[in-house]
């Protein structure tokens, strides 16, 4: 291949990695469910139980996002783009329908349907975003998951700050947002985000360290643009609607990437691309000897798929670190240490995020929208720093990314502790604390499971993790937190319930400060266990890099 080609593919790829941007800035529409719950409450006349199980009956529609994961393997990513879009649209337009009025606030069950539609759309895009875009920049996965999912992160703030600065926080109109944007976003990235086989030249591969840097730095900016609208917050329309317009530029800027590699290009020997290079890599694959793929995997993964080797009679068990199926996945210990580490540590944050509302009522805060936006934006914070700190660190150190996520762990427990504690201005920290360390356990768990697992079934493999959302959310939020309310609250005229007062929530949260110290001690165990993983990585970068700089020097 030569350079223009080179640069060519480069400039398709990094358009789809400007699409998927966008995709998990408004994938994260299922975090936004303390904008608009108590406005469902009161229209259907819940308990706080009842509307922590509608808010299950949304996370619950993660565990089907099994079903996306196997597609992922079959269908092309625009496909499960519009099946994402589609059913998020359903979804969330049917609730609007409720909180607007416009129909009869539907029965509870009918209700927890949709609210699972809402939930299960943004697996489709999460799925087709982080497994195209983990394919196409093998080599830089840890920034590929910290920029995705720090954009998911701040996904929440955005929806929640536009709604603010332009509808006044009226809850039906962020349901009209949730439904609608996801739509046509999706529908403008099925043209762009795509699997493209590259075999690069030195030049183009160290352009991925630079411009992941532009994304990281205006990635901060959009962060730190969305806290002092936050901290500030508006004082007319003309301001409030100059907010959303520098917003919506703030989020077009990354395709100055797409455009330079674009114009670069056309420099070398002008501009013909060829489209039928472009094809997605499995139907590539299709055609590829078993000798081409090892030589891909030996190229492109640090770690030598070893169980690929096989005998006359029959395949050797892959070791961790090399490509695993589902069954064998299933069949170590790392798989299940790194899954119920994930489910200490996303599932207490769920319940955080899901009883955001109600938790800032019973501490006497009015402006609960605040908190909501502070765990969006911090979370942003901890996915996008985590991810590409945990990558310097292997490269430079082979340090285990487990390392990080056993942090935020203890962290996370001091958190809960300060929140428990009620004290002035902890809900503001404790907010800080949660979103910090959620958005770390979900950014560093995603390059972790590619790792020890491989990314050949990657798609079911990460949807297989994200069934702790569910499983935590139902544990945490709606047993936990949903019974201990209810314990607490006293009944209301009409229906449902209310509790004010630091100690609604107090058990909750000393609780789930143990369960994290629980996850610190599974991650700490895998670290250990899987060190020899991270060194085998760290060793094969090196090696690479050395040979790069002899051959430069000859």
């Amino acid at each position: 291949m030569g350079h223009r080609e080179a640069y060519t593919f480069s400039a398709w790829k990094w358009l789809g990695f400007v699409s998927a941007v966008w995709v998990q800035a408004i994938a994260g529409n299922n975090y936004t469910f303390s904008n608009y719950s108590d406005a469902i409450k009161t229209i259907m006349n819940l308990t706080q139980l009842q509307l922590n199980n509608l808010s299950v009956a949304k996370d619950v529609g993660k565990a089907f996002g099994l079903i996306s994961g196997l597609a992922s393997d079959r269908l092309p990513t625009s496909v499960i783009l519009l099946i994402g879009s589609i059913e998020g649209l359903v979804g969330y337009g049917i609730q609007w329908l409720v909180v607007s009025r416009k129909i009869q606030p539907l029965p509870y069950w009918q209700m927890c349907i949709f609210m699972c539609m809402g939930g299960n759309s943004s697996t489709w895009m999460n799925t087709a975003v982080l497994v195209t875009c983990m394919r196409n920049f093998r080599r830089n996965r840890g920034p590929v998951s910290g920029i995705l999912k720090g954009y998911v992160g701040l996904s929440t703030a955005i929806f929640t700050d536009l709604s603010t600065a332009l509808f006044d926080k009226d809850p039906s109109k962020i349901l009209v947002l949730l439904a609608v944007i996801p739509f046509a976003v999706c529908l403008t990235a099925v043209f762009f985000l795509r699997e493209i086989r590259q075999s690069a030249p030195v030049a183009t591969e160290n352009e991925e360290d630079r411009y992941f840097t532009i994304f990281n730095e205006v990635a901060v900016v959009i962060a730190v643009y969305l806290l002092t609208y936050d901290l500030i917050g508006s004082t007319n329309q003309v301001v409030s609607l100059v907010f959303a317009i520098i917003l919506l530029i703030l989020l077009a800027s990354p395709l100055a990437v797409p455009v330079y590699s674009f114009i670069k290009s056309w420099r070398l020997v002008g501009f013909e691309p060829d489209m039928e290079q472009q094809e997605p890599l499995l139907e590539q694959e299709a055609n590829t000897t078993t000798a081409e793929k090892r030589e891909v995997t030996e190229e492109e993964q640090p770690v030598v798929a070893a169980g690929e080797a096989v005998t006359a009679v029959e395949k050797i068990r892959p070791v961790i670190g090399e490509e695993h199926t589902v069954v064998e996945m299933m069949q170590t210990w790392d798989f299940w240490l790194l899954f119920v580490s994930f489910l200490c540590g996303v599932g207490t944050g769920m319940a955080v995020i899901n009883n955001m509302a109600q938790i800032g009522l019973a501490l006497g805060h009015a402006n609960v929208s605040i908190f909501v936006s502070f765990i969006s934006i911090w979370g942003f914070f901890g996915r996008i720093i985590s991810g590409s700190v945990s990558e310097y660190f292997l490269k430079r150190a082979g340090t285990p990314r487990h390392v990080w996520n056993a942090a935020s762990q203890i962290l996370m427990a001091v958190g809960f502790f300060l929140m428990a504690l009620a004290m002035p201005g902890s809900l503001y920290i404790g907010s800080i604390v949660v979103g910090i360390c959620y958005g770390v356990r979900l950014a560093v768990s995603v390059p972790i499971a590619s790792e020890l697992f491989g990314l050949k079934y990657f798609g079911l493999l990460y949807n297989i993790l994200i069934l702790n959302l569910p499983i935590g959310s139902f544990l945490f939020s709606g047993l936990l937190a949903g019974y201990l309310y209810d314990a607490q609250a006293i009944p209301t005229p009409g229906g449902g319930n209310t509790c004010v007062g630091a100690h609604c929530y107090r058990l909750v949260f000393i609780v789930m400060a143990i369960v994290s110290v629980i996850g610190f001690g599974l991650d700490v165990l895998l670290a250990i266990r899987t060190k020899n993983v991270y060194t085998k990585i760290f060793t094969s970068q090196k090696s690479k890099k050395s040979l790069t700089t002899s051959n430069g020097q000859r």
